[in-house]
This record gives structure tokens, sequence and C-alpha cells, in this order.
């Protein structure tokens, strides 16, 4: 089936960046787009056809320069490397990794300027962004509040993908994650919140969030270690 083309630009708000590999991340300096040329039925170098399971990385390129920023530090590095291993085997599977990000009230960037706000600027984020720092087939949209689908394209993109199933990890969980899996359930996604890969300004936040998620939106906050990821895919 012939898709219409999602542009990899700012003006649709799906964006693909490029950043160094690997062995080159340690000494991240130049940066720029990559434009794509690719045929109409690969949705222009964005995505496969199709795929089941989408992960979502909520708010991890986060500069922590707000007043609960301290108290985000130090759980937020150990989601994050908890967060990455997860990638990896999501993306084993051939599946779709999604960067949803706040703009921070920054209205005239896109997410490579964020992305280099929170790696150059001396911000508290810092060490979270370098372990989390995005691929160049993986997506970032731009979200001005709460929620990943508020004011974005980003249920546009899963409905291209044809995902079910969606994995939500990031911060902070009692508001960007929930906001987020609130918008998720009642468009009929089946969800998977690892509770190892959220994180709120405090336990006892992280795990009311977690408890309302599992009642409320039927998540499964299955740890990310224990994740049967083929399983997903199979009805429920």
């Amino acid at each position: 089936m012939h898709h219409p083309r999602i542009r990899a630009n700012a003006l649709s708000g799906v964006e693909r960046v490029f950043v160094p590999n690997q062995n080159q991340r340690s000494r991240y300096h130049a940066r720029r787009k990559l434009t794509f040329t690719m045929p109409d039925n690969d949705l222009h170098g964005n995505a496969p056809d199709n795929a089941p399971v989408a992960l979502l990385i909520i708010d991890m390129i986060n500069d922590l320069e707000f007043p609960e920023g301290g108290n985000f530090l130090e759980p937020t590095l150990r989601a994050a490397d908890r967060i990455v291993t997860l990638k990896n085997r999501v993306k084993a599977c051939g599946w779709p990794v999604v960067y949803v990000n706040d703009n921070f009230g920054r209205w005239r960037s896109d997410f490579q300027g964020v992305l280099d706000h929170c790696l150059h600027d001396g911000v508290r984020g810092q060490p979270v962004v370098e372990k989390l720092l995005p691929d160049p087939d993986d997506y970032s949209v731009l979200k001005p509040k709460n929620s990943a689908f508020y004011a974005t394209t980003l249920n546009t993109l899963l409905t291209y993908l044809q995902a079910k199933t969606l994995i939500l990890t990031g911060i902070s969980a009692d508001s960007c994650v929930l906001f987020t899996a609130n918008d998720a359930y009642v468009r009929d996604f089946r969800l998977f919140i690892p509770s190892d890969c959220v994180v709120a300004a405090t336990p006892q936040y992280t795990n009311e969030a977690l408890a309302f998620m599992q009642r409320v939106l039927k998540a499964d906050l299955t740890p990310s270690d224990a994740l049967d990821l083929k399983a997903m895919t199979d009805p429920d």
C-alpha cells in the first residue's frame, strides 16, 4: 500500500538528526541534519512500513534546570542506563524509537537545538543526555505540553506504522509519562511502562503514578530486563 510521505523536517514535527557513532560520542562536536531521498513507500526513510511496537523516550533530552532537577539527576542517570539497554533490544527487533521531548519554552528551536543546549551549555542534565544520544534512524517529536500526543505529529506517525503497543520510558512518571499514557490508553494502545525506566521527583511520586497507570490504564509495569519483547506482538 502506498503511503504519503512524512517529511523529515521541523515543519512536520517529525525529525531525524545526525549524531556520531558510539566511538565518537565522547567527542560530540560537529552536528548537522541529514537530508534523505528515499522512495515514497519507505515513508521518506523515516520508518518501516509497519511496526507493531514503538518505544517512546519521553523528556530524557533534558537540561534538568528546574527547581526539582537536583532530585531527578541520580535516579534519572540509573534509568538512562536501563533505557539504553532496552532501546538496543527494541531496535534489534526492528522496531522504531521515538524521542518525545519538551521544547522548554524555546519556541524557535528544533530537536537539534534542544540537544545542543543540553550537551554544550553546562546544564545539570548533560550526563543523562550523553548516555541517551539519539541514533540517525531514531525519530524525534517536540511537544508543547505534558502529553506526547497533544498538538504533535506522534499519532500520525504511529498510525502510519500501524503500531498497537507502546513502551513508555522517561520523566516525569507523574506528569509527562502519565499524561502520555492517558492519551495512549484512550487511543486503544496497549501499554508497557517498565517500572525501572521512569522517574519522578521522589520515589513515592513514582510509585503512586505507576500504581495509577497499572490500575486505571491497564499498563504492564514489568521491569525492563524482564520484558519479553517477542510476546508483545502476541494477541491478548
